[in-house]
């Protein structure tokens, strides 16, 4: 998912976000795509704000 494609606002768990980048590989051996690896990215990026507590979860 690119950057412009994620939702102001729109928080997802630490599990979601695991899921995410574990499904970006269907196999080791298989490199990411330049596509998939900007996903990657941000879904790091997007995991690291959960884990320090820097987002909170819309009302």
């Amino acid at each position: 998912m690119s950057p412009d494609l994620v939702t102001a606002g729109a928080v997802r768990s630490a599990a979601e976000l695991n899921q995410a980048i574990r499904a970006l590989w269907s196999h080791p051996a298989v490199p990411l795509t330049d596509g998939q690896r900007a996903e990657y990215a941000q879904l790091l990026a997007e995991l690291r704000q959960v884990e320090r507590g820097d987002v909170t979860a819309a009302a």
